[in-house]
């Protein structure tokens, strides 16, 4: 008997090249089979999701989610479940100083996974700017953190900005770099200066130290500093990293994703591993709600859907090295399923310089199934929900 059974679906999941009207056997907190016409009467309990896909759960890689110790903080579930994704990524909230409150307040009291990065500077995004003198980093302590986190902890995020860059330069990642590979955990960047201050240049010499399985983040930033230059071409650095094995993930943020960037950036061959939201409180309310709305975002570049969902399941769990557990429906994996629907109509989405394009579907949540355990999505972050503005 299934304790669970998710049913009259359409079922996509890239990673087994399944497309279709299917149901989802779980069992114990893990998928047990996916097959067409199971019978009811072989669950306790079902969910009937007609005129809904069903993909394996959504990963978002870079959130900021440390509510309550952070002023941009956002509220664990309302970033994960309540948007229909199950597993989240912090992308360096906390640094060595200020990780303490992190599994003692958030990951116990969040029903949706947390896998944070801790960020090189040691008091993490508690102030801003995060690095402001030479002692913003203690690189043994840092180390120490990460170790003693046994696990927890998934890699080291580094921003590329100003005022770190003009305090340490290219020390900077390369301490990051360091704590990175003693600890054996990955490496994130974020490039892109918001500040607009430091030499675009410095993109150069930050991919080449970066090895198989770290993350380069905001790739389609119009800041300086991004993998396009002045000229307009992608620096041949990027591809490099890409061919090495980096992975490329494409944030959204406040203020570090740009249609045009990205255009060009695909233009000459580059294809982005991930999607993410880079979600905070200023940034939910002014820019990005919600993973499903970058979904929309990347239908109206031209991306299928098919690939759309592979950029926030497979690759993902791939990238923060959780492949074994997370973004796929195949039997025997963590029972993690995100419950969409695509609604047709005349829309508009906008990148952060407020640049439309049009499309006509919107992906929404619906619900989510985090280990077995079932989840609905909230009302959305607009008055009329989650769809995005109307283009009429």
């Amino acid at each position: 008997m299934y304790d669970l059974l998710v049913t009259n679906g359409r079922v996509i999941d890239p990673s087994q090249n399944i497309d279709g009207q299917m149901d989802v056997a779980i069992q114990d907190g893990k998928i047990s089979r996916i097959a067409k016409d199971i019978s009811v009467d072989d669950a306790k309990e079902i969910m009937d999701v007609k005129g809904c896909i069903v993909i394996a759960g959504m990963i978002d890689v870079h959130t900021h989610v440390y509510a309550g110790v952070n002023q941009n903080g956002e509220e664990p579930d309302v970033a994960g479940i309540r948007s229909g994704v199950t597993t989240i990524v912090d992308a360096g909230s906390s640094g060595c100083d200020t990780y303490g409150g992190f599994p003692k307040y958030i990951l116990p009291n969040a029903k949706t996974e947390i896998r944070p990065f801790l960020h090189i500077c040691r008091t993490g995004l508690a102030s801003t700017p995060d690095i402001m003198a030479e002692t913003s980093i203690d690189l043994e302590n840092t180390i120490r953190v990460v170790q003693e986190s046994n696990g927890v902890i998934k890699g080291i995020k580094a921003r590329m900005v100003s005022p770190a860059l003009e305090i340490f330069g290219m020390e900077m990642p390369k301490l990051a770099k360091r704590a990175a590979r003693e600890t054996g955990v990955r490496l994130m960047v974020h490039i892109g200066d918001t500040e607009n201050r430091y030499d675009e240049s410095v993109i150069s010499k930050l991919l080449p130290i970066l090895d198989e399985g770290d993350i380069v983040t905001h790739l389609f930033t119009a800041n300086k500093g991004g993998i396009i230059d002045s000229d307009g071409k992608l620096v041949p650095e990027a591809k490099e990293a890409k061919e090495r094995g980096v992975w490329l993930d494409t944030a959204h943020g406040r203020s570090n994703f740009s249609f045009d960037i990205g255009d060009k950036v695909l233009d000459q061959g580059l294809i982005p591993h991930c999607i993410s939201t880079d979600l905070t409180v200023p940034g939910r309310i002014n820019t990005v709600h919600s993973m499903t709305e970058m979904m929309t975002r990347f239908l109206a570049m031209g991306f299928k859907l098919e690939e759309v969902i592979n950029m926030c399941t497979s690759n993902p769990a791939h990238a923060i090295g959780e492949q074994d557990r997370l973004g796929t429906l195949h039997a025997g994996k963590q029972a993690d399923l995100s419950v969409l629907k695509i609604e047709n109509g005349d829309w508009v989405v906008y990148d952060v310089l407020n640049n439309p394009r049009k499309i006509d579907k919107a992906v929404v949540p619906v619900a989510c199934v985090k280990e077995g355990i079932k989840y609905t999505a909230d009302w959305g972050p607009r008055a009329w929900g989650w769809l995005p503005d109307s283009s009429n």
